[in-house]
């Protein structure tokens, strides 16, 4: 298990700052934030490269905030591969066997061993540069996983290759923490990688950890409304809460009212997934409390699905699939009825979105 307790470390315009994390034995722990966020400079301050000038790293039992990476038994790999270009891939591999001064046989075995897990056996001979970045991946994968590190930290591993590629190597990455048990940390812009990989995650935002949790718990409920914005929920609504029976009713700032399944009153925001609203023509017959009659103002396609913009009294985007769009004959200017859950909605007292606005 690995601690970091209050870390904070400044590199001019990247930071970290009062960082307070427990990664489980074993875990696949994805980390996620914007660009400066300061993902990298963590995870480098965790693998030794940065020291910090407050708070403590403990891996298991053990305190290692001024150990020395080499000693440190964390793996690093980032998305540039960092390959030796005048080594073989055999050799590659075999870097840090040596400067362990492991015997030759030792070697062979552990080079063996995690060319086969890797399926990379048969570019022992090859050179990184006449390699694919998927091929190149799976070297540097393999250089690090070969010490047999009780951390891996990959920093946005997949960010370099295409699609198909990304796809294979991310099922890879299942597979290998399946058949090693090797706790792996990761940076990704990736939503796919979070919903194929993740125990959990972390959302860091200027230098700082605003959320942690189970994947389905942090997109079900954000902490705040830049959590919400940056996990791209669609509607972010504004309004005031009070309490009706064992639920909530919301009124907008305009006077539009709709239920929400929560216990908070006050000046609140409201997020609601996008997918989680149903279209008709007609009010739809369910056991939803909210059916909110409203004009198509926007149709935006985006690959199979079509996300339709509304004005229901406030602004409510829906997503459908296009056959779902073409059915209801929908174009700017449509009247239809939009329903959703009471349950569907998630509700922040408004005093947090300073979090995400500041």
């Amino acid at each position: 298990m690995l601690h970091i307790k209050s870390l904070s470390i400044n590199l001019g315009e990247f930071s970290v700052r009062d960082v307070s994390l427990e990664i489980r034995s074993g875990e696949y722990f994805i980390i996620l934030g914007p660009t400066g966020a300061g993902k990298t400079v963590l995870l480098e301050t965790i693998a030794g490269i940065h020291t910090p000038e407050l708070g403590k790293i403990i891996l298991g039992d053990k305190e290692i905030t001024a150990t020395e990476p080499r000693l440190r038994n964390i793996g690093m790999v980032y998305q540039d591969y960092m390959l030796f270009p005048h080594l073989t891939v055999g050799d590659n591999i075999a870097f840090g066997l040596r400067q362990r001064k492991m015997s030759p046989s030792e070697q062979h075995a552990l080079i063996e061993e995690m060319s086969s897990l890797l399926e990379i056996s048969h570019l022992a001979k090859r050179y990184p540069g006449t390699l694919s970045g998927g091929e190149q991946q799976r070297v540097a994968l393999a250089r690090a996983l070969v010490l047999k590190p009780e951390i891996l930290l990959l920093d946005e591993p997949l960010s370099a290759l295409d699609g198909r590629t990304r796809e294979r190597l991310r099922m890879e990455l299942s597979r290998i923490r399946k058949l090693t048990g090797t706790t792996i940390i990761q940076i990704t812009h990736y939503f796919d990688d979070v919903f194929a990989l993740a125990d959990r995650i972390a959302i860091m935002r200027e230098g700082r950890i605003v959320q942690v949790g189970e994947t389905s718990e942090v997109f079900l409920h954000p902490s705040d409304t830049f959590v919400a914005e940056f996990l791209g929920i669609g509607n972010i609504i504004r309004g005031t809460s009070a309490k009706t029976g064992n639920i909530t009713q919301i009124s907008t700032h305009d006077g539009t009212m709709f239920f929400a399944a929560s216990g908070i009153t006050g000046d609140v925001v409201a997020t609601l997934h996008a997918e989680d609203v149903i279209l008709s023509k007609a009010p739809f017959a369910s056991s939803a409390r909210n059916c909110l009659s409203g004009t198509v103002t926007e149709i935006v396609p985006s690959g199979s699905t079509v996300q339709v913009f509304l004005d229901v009294g406030f602004p409510l985007i829906a997503l459908l699939t296009r056959e779902s769009c073409r059915e209801l004959y929908l174009e700017p200017g449509s009247r239809v009825y939009a329903t959703f859950k009471a349950s569907a909605v998630h509700v922040i007292p408004a005093a947090l979105q300073e979090r995400g606005e500041t």
